[in-house]
């Protein structure tokens, strides 16, 4: 097969990245199929258009829209990587994942183990979530713990999107199943476009601003905002680290111990819920490895312990603030 790779534009955003990634690894490799609920043309592509014209151009047999069955499809994605092929299967929301959880869980997760290794299952799950869009508690919650919690599966959240292009091509490459998020308020910000073929390592971290006093840590929209309270910081004269894990899971820990040994301090932000979070892993790792190098305890920003309200003004209430992360990042410089 052919594999003529289309360049594209200067710019583009998250949903056009995606669509550019997958298409391509589709060009590169026949075994690389599509399916999930309306992912074909005739069922528009998509909800947000992220898969609009791959079936035009690689056909019904490659890209399949499904009846609305996560534990059936997800189950035969399963099935088709144990045989050869690579699946992307695309999980409408993520809060429909426990739907299919046996199946990620149990089956996904858990065949190479089980068989000794004979076995691989390269399956990418696309799923998108982010609250922001009174879209209410069964639609947008951030559940990359569950899946961080679980051995044998790879959990990705970029954050722009060369580095959702990036990710995806090597999520698709990858020989282990890949939750892949994307984050639905920021699907149209308008980035940089990679080059066609970037790949982007799963499990490196990006230092995407270099600072002094204190490293920000954060994936998918909480970048966004960390890098807009590191801006209003650098006013008073604080110098921020950022750090875009990318990679949740596994955690690019030699990334992240060389900044916060360097800076001496830490706040993590992430939009799910603050407890049992991504955030109080990444807090108890610093604190076991690096425990006479801080100048002060670790500092968790998140969302509130509660489902995804709703009413536009406690949705907002529920999300943390850009505000929030410069009064944990003011907290941590108050500890000499």
């Amino acid at each position: 097969m052919s594999q003529t790779l289309v360049k594209p534009p200067a710019k583009i955003n998250t949903v056009q990245a995606i669509n550019l990634a997958i298409a391509d690894a589709m060009e590169a490799d026949e075994n690389v199929i599509v399916f999930g609920e309306d992912v074909a043309d005739l069922e528009g592509g998509g909800i947000v258009k992220v898969t609009q014209g791959l079936s035009t151009r690689f056909g019904g047999n490659r890209v399949r829209s499904t009846p609305i069955s996560e534990m059936g499809f997800v189950g035969a994605a399963v099935g088709a990587s144990l045989v050869g092929l690579r699946p992307v299967v695309e999980v409408m929301l993520m809060n429909f994942t426990a739907v299919c959880m046996d199946q990620i869980t149990n089956h996904a997760a858990k065949l190479r183990f089980m068989s000794g290794g004979q076995t691989h299952v390269p399956l990418v799950i696309r799923t998108m979530t982010g609250a922001g869009f009174g879209t209410g508690g069964q639609h947008s919650d951030f559940l990359e713990a569950w899946f961080c919690h679980t051995p044998g599966i790879k959990v990705v959240a970029p954050s722009n999107p060369a580095d959702a292009y990036g990710l995806m091509r090597a999520a698709i490459a990858d020989e282990d199943p890949v939750i892949f998020i994307e984050h639905l308020p920021t699907y149209w910000v308008a980035g940089p476009a990679p080059a066609p073929g970037h790949f982007v390592p799963l499990g490196k971290a990006a230092i995407v601003q270099e600072g002094r006093d204190v490293t920000l840590i954060g994936y998918s929209r909480s970048v966004h905002d960390i890098r807009a309270a590191a801006v209003n910081l650098e006013k008073s004269g604080i110098s921020c680290e950022v750090i875009d894990l990318r990679t949740i899971s596994p955690l690019d820990m030699p990334t992240i111990l060389a900044s916060v040994a360097k800076t001496g301090r830490a706040v993590v932000v992430h939009e799910a819920v603050r407890s049992f979070g991504a955030g109080a892993e990444i807090s108890a790792r610093l604190h076991e490895q690096l425990w006479t190098k801080l100048k002060a305890p670790v500092q968790r920003v998140a969302s509130k312990d509660c489902p995804v309200p709703f009413s536009k003004p406690l949705e907002t209430g529920f999300l943390y603030s850009v505000d929030d992360i410069e009064i944990a990042v003011r907290t941590t410089l108050a500890n000499a």
